[in-house]
């Protein structure tokens, strides 16, 4: 496993990449896309409201990291196999109670209530998996589960990713739960404490997003990626043979 202790979630996000385009190897996956795969990632970054939020290298701008977090706290009407939202505030999609009523699980209110009645708990954990669903859909969840810890009157948010795209998809990942760190603090009347993102299969897709790999490589001044990257990319000399 691989660590990263960064000062912010913009240098978390641009490490998280540089370590999955140095350190991978090519796989292509299931679907047929062509990826760099490495081993296991752990983030840690003590004071995640540190400027700056966002890499000037991703291709998403505060504002549309802005609106993603809104989403994910509050949802949206855009049509998705699944997102996070109702994953985590209204769980349950295609199960039912031995009454027969439908499942729904609020499980940011379980947390708030939680760490309410039990401060020192470590029992505060939202999943999103739901065998019912994600075993047949094509687009399943890669956030899997998210836990709160509240100590010394900090909130610390913990979250593992079972799939983490850190190229494009990471930062606003980190921008977005950040935020519902800091929601659910507000609520429980604590600060906002370290966040911690765990990525069990962290990777970047080399071809697909070839556009967005040169802003954080710089040409090879700043990531030196695997070969197969280079010669996918082809704007610097790392390409030639």
């Amino acid at each position: 496993m691989r660590c990263i202790r960064a000062p912010d979630i913009a240098t978390a996000h641009e490490q998280a990449v540089r370590i999955v385009l140095e350190k991978g190897y090519p796989l292509e996956t299931e679907a047929g896309e062509a990826t760099v795969e490495a081993e296991e990632v752990a983030i840690r970054v003590d004071h995640p409201f540190t400027p700056p939020m966002v890499s000037p290298c991703s291709r998403f701008s505060p504002k549309f990291m802005e609106q993603y977090a809104h989403d994910l706290i509050h949802g949206t009407t855009a049509a998705f196999e699944y997102d996070y939202h109702d994953r985590l505030f209204n769980w349950g999609e295609g199960l039912f109670s031995p009454d027969g009523s439908a499942v729904h699980s609020d499980q940011v209110a379980y947390i708030l209530r939680k760490v309410r009645e039990s401060p020192s708990t470590r029992r505060a954990l939202a999943i999103t998996w739901n065998p019912v669903r994600d075993q047949v859909l094509d687009d399943c969840p890669c956030l899997q589960l998210v836990q709160c810890v509240a100590r010394n009157g900090l909130l610390h948010l913990k979250v593992v990713f079972r799939s983490n795209d850190m190229l494009t998809a990471a930062g606003a990942n980190m921008f977005a739960l950040v935020s519902l760190q800091s929601f659910i603090a507000g609520k429980l009347g604590l600060r906002v404490g370290s966040y911690t993102h765990v990525s069990l299969v962290p990777h970047v897709y080399y071809i697909r997003d070839i556009a967005d790999i040169e802003p954080f490589c710089g040409r090879g001044e700043r990531i030196k990626p695997i070969p197969e990257v280079c010669r996918a990319c082809g704007k610097c000399d790392r390409a030639l043979p």
